[in-house]
């Protein structure tokens, strides 16, 4: 049969309206108005048909195909939700478009289908009178009574084989086409993201004016997508360093365009937005991912809940939904995917002040600002898990281990109401911050980054574990992967940049310095320059760094601390005391009462060390009326056994053991540094070296929590006394030569100074006297301007004037 012939589009118009289907526009008032592809599509069809009921399936087969994998309701819901925002129609009292309950779509306003143009008119008329460029099929020629085709005049005849020969080439040609084509058309529908895109969350516009909706929708869709382990989200490091990009504040709204304009600079895939609205009784979610590059509308899902709720719900089974239609697999889904009232909290108002904590963590970096936020939250609901592992967060980076371990337990009890994700993180930390067990936490990290190994937190954890255990190697290669995957924290460029110099790698933790502060993220580096500093011997940079923290919270006391350990270094002990005051104070205006007695505990150390046993014990009893904790338990107790109170230091230790019985670094370095020195007091060197013997593997580590890692070191520093004391000269020399073979994990530590005095002694007692003099000249260069009457410092001229 011949085909049908092909209606040449022309303009079809209704009220002040224009469809110019050929040029694919819409126009009212002779000015295009903005319709994107599909909805403009829909609206030909209906317009093609008016006053006719069009079924959601005849739009389906025509816009997308047969067989199509897609949520085709939906998506016609979208685009007609689009056209009548468009041609601002009521679906309650429309004028266009009328919605028939079950069926479909009738367009019920008067349509005029305009004529084309005489001069278009005539160049159809032309074209029709020319041979065409392709040839059609034409139906076959009757047949006359001897069984041959008759022809017209004038035409050639063609024989049945030939008309094969013509016709199955172009049939293929065609049908070729139209596979080509509606794979391409296909693909721009279903484009699916993969494992190395990111996506970019914007904001979920809240149209319903329930303040509780603000903020707190896009922060429970956060949560839930990150159940995800195939959808990798754009961090809120990365959002605020495109907002900048863009001249905008960090804290900008994330509107539709906003994100898009995000996503682009985040060189992300898709940006996904949501919008809730209050229909009558009802809450109608309508949640859209869009592609950053286009702009077209890849999903949307459309949900309503019944009450205020089911609003997390809901919003929960979107969130599923819009996993599968960005391209994970329906198993991966149905495996990592928790309700989202459970893996955060069915209290709407408990999700917000939560929400709040959060935001002010991300935005301004003040953890204690946050704290109120999350207490807030568990007094709602009190079986919010991740608002206690929130406040187990906020207190560790505040260096209030007491106060962290306590809410890392709560959230450890409840870990079964999180996702996997999260599930993850809580076991981690409980091991790390509540029980100190840093294999546990390392596997439990390790499982962490193998699921989700977009997770730049299980990274950043594995290389805190590494750290403290003395692997550099293996912390930098962590540090690493985690800047990799979250290259706009500072936070982790203070990682990289404090493991290269604890790896001697000083020239590579300047590099990495200098291009934070060339993409200005070396706002954390604070502490790291000043240490960098002080191995080069850098004075003015150290004073400069100094400066600089004056007024920040959470830095000025670490750099203050510091300051006073480099005084204690050269010999100032005065100075040093100074310094420690004003760190205490600092950090008591910050909240931080655990740090505050941690640098009271340190500044007993130093006293003790330079052999003043009386300022060592009246600090030491400071320390503890202020705080207790892990860290200032065991600097109060190293005082004391420096300064002779064994029997004051034998009960912390032994207070030590029973609260931490787990705790990797108590049990393998602060118990055998402590036991070892007490061993020492009683004359024991053999029972002390047998005691260090469990430091063995992890005397290089930085055991303490904070970035002020004062305790560095201190078990070679007791062995090398040790070996003094049971008159193994060559042994000792051996445990200080590895003090100052490792600068970049020492620094500034008074033991780094000491040990020049200590390796001294070794040498004497080896009858090794140039070597000997030479180290005592060190250490009384180190000390050439030290305060007069220091202790210690008499005892070294004494000694060194009988070497000459």
């Amino acid at each position: 049969m011949a085909s049908e012939p092909i209606r040449a589009p022309g303009p079809i118009r209704f009220e002040d309206f224009e469809v110019d289907e050929s040029a694919r526009r819409l126009r009212r008032g002779g000015r295009v108005v903005k319709l994107e592809r599909i909805p403009l599509e829909i609206l030909v069809l209906l317009l093609d048909r008016p006053g006719e009921i069009v079924t959601r399936d005849e739009i389906a087969t025509k816009v997308w195909g047969k067989g199509v994998f897609l949520d085709t309701d939906n998506s016609t819901r979208g685009a007609i939700r689009k056209i009548r925002q468009v041609l601002k129609d009521d679906p309650e009292q429309p004028r266009f478009i009328q919605t028939v309950t079950g069926q479909g779509y009738r367009f019920i306003a008067p349509v005029i289908s305009l004529k084309e143009s005489p001069e278009e008119e005539n160049r159809a008329d032309v074209s029709k009178s020319q041979p065409s460029a392709v040839p059609y099929l034409m139906p076959s020629a009757p047949v006359t009574s001897d069984g041959q085709s008759a022809q017209a005049p004038g035409v050639l005849a063609v024989s049945r084989t030939q008309r094969w020969k013509i016709v199955m080439p172009l049939s293929f040609l065609l049908i070729a086409g139209l596979v080509a084509g509606g794979l391409v058309w296909r693909s721009r529908l279903a484009r699916h993201v993969t494992q190395k895109e990111t996506v970019v969350l914007g904001d979920f516009a809240n149209l319903t004016g329930d303040g509780v909706f603000d903020g707190t929708l896009r922060q429970g869709l956060s949560v839930q997508l990150q159940q995800s382990p195939f959808l990798k989200l754009a961090s809120e490091e990365q959002i605020q360093r495109a907002l900048r990009m863009m001249g905008q504040e960090t804290n900008a709204p994330l509107t539709p365009e906003t994100a898009r304009a995000a996503c682009q600079r985040t060189n992300s895939a898709v940006a996904l937005d949501g919008s809730i609205s209050l229909i009558g009784t009802r809450y109608d979610l309508i949640l859209r991912a869009v592609d950053c590059a286009s702009g077209e509308l890849l999903a949307s899902e459309e949900a309503q809940a019944q009450g205020r709720n089911d609003v997390l719900d809901t919003l929960g089974r979107l969130a599923s939904e819009m996993r599968r239609r960005l391209g994970e697999s329906l198993g991966n889904v149905q495996k990592y995917d928790i309700r989202l009232a459970q893996v955060t909290t069915p209290s709407l108002d408990a999700l917000q002040s939560y929400t709040l904590g959060e935001n002010i963590q991300s935005q301004t970096g003040n953890f204690a600002a946050s704290l109120p936020f999350f207490h807030r939250a568990i007094e709602i609901d009190p079986n919010f898990a991740m608002a206690y592992w929130a406040l187990g967060d906020a207190y560790s980076t505040l260096g209030e281990t007491g106060s962290s371990a306590e809410y890392m337990r709560k959230a450890f009890r409840l870990r079964a109401r999180v996702s996997e994700r999260e599930k993850s993180g809580v076991e981690g930390d409980y091991y790390f911050y509540a029980t100190g067990d840093l294999m546990n936490a390392r596997r439990s990290f390790e499982v962490y980054a193998k699921i989700y190994p977009d997770s730049g937190y299980a990274h950043n954890m594995l290389t805190g574990c590494s750290m403290m255990l003395g692997q550099y190697g293996a912390a930098l290669n962590e540090a690493r992967e985690a800047l990799h995957l979250a290259p706009s924290n500072t936070f982790l460029y203070r990682l990289v940049a404090m493991n290269y110099l604890l790896s001697e790698r000083v020239e590579d933790a300047v590099a990495t310095a200098k291009e934070a502060h060339a993409k200005g993220l070396d706002s954390d580096l604070g502490a790291v320059l000043y240490g960098i500093a002080f191995y080069r011997d850098d004075t003015a940079e150290m004073a400069r760094q100094g400066a600089s923290a004056i007024g920040k919270p959470g830095e000025e006391d670490l750099l203050l601390a510091m300051e006073a350990d480099t005084a204690a270094y050269f010999g100032h002990v005065g100075n040093a005391r100074n310094f420690s005051q004003r760190a205490v104070v600092s950090a008591e205006r910050a909240g931080e009462k655990e740090t505050a007695a941690g640098y009271y505990a340190v500044s007993a150390l130093r006293e003790a060390l330079v052999g003043d046993g009386y300022g060592a014990r009246q600090l030491a009893a400071t320390a503890m009326r202020h705080s207790r904790g892990r860290e200032v338990d065991y600097g109060v107790a190293l005082a004391l056994a420096f300064a002779g109170e064994t029997k004051r230091a034998q009960v912390l230790a032994d207070d030590l053991a029973k609260r931490y019985p787990e705790d990797t670094i108590v049990r393998f370095n602060y118990l055998p540094t402590l036991r070892a020195k007490l061993a020492l007091s009683r004359s024991n060197p053999r029972q002390a070296l047998a005691i260090l013997a469990a430091a063995d593997p992890y005397e290089l580590g930085l055991p303490a929590y904070s970035f002020y890692n004062w305790p560095n070191l201190y078990p070679v520093y007791v062995r090398g006394e040790v070996y003094l004391a049971a008159h193994q000269g060559g042994e000792a020399a051996t445990e200080f030569r590895k003090i100052l073979d490792h600068r970049g994990i020492v620094l500034n530590e008074p033991i780094g100074a000491l040990a020049h005095l200590q390796l001294g002694r070794a040498y004497a007692m080896e009858g090794e006297i140039s070597r000997a003099k030479a180290a005592y000249r060190d250490f009384l260069t180190l000390w050439k301007d030290a305060d007069p009457n220091i202790s210690i410092l008499k005892q070294a001229e004494a000694e060194y004037a009988k070497l000459q």
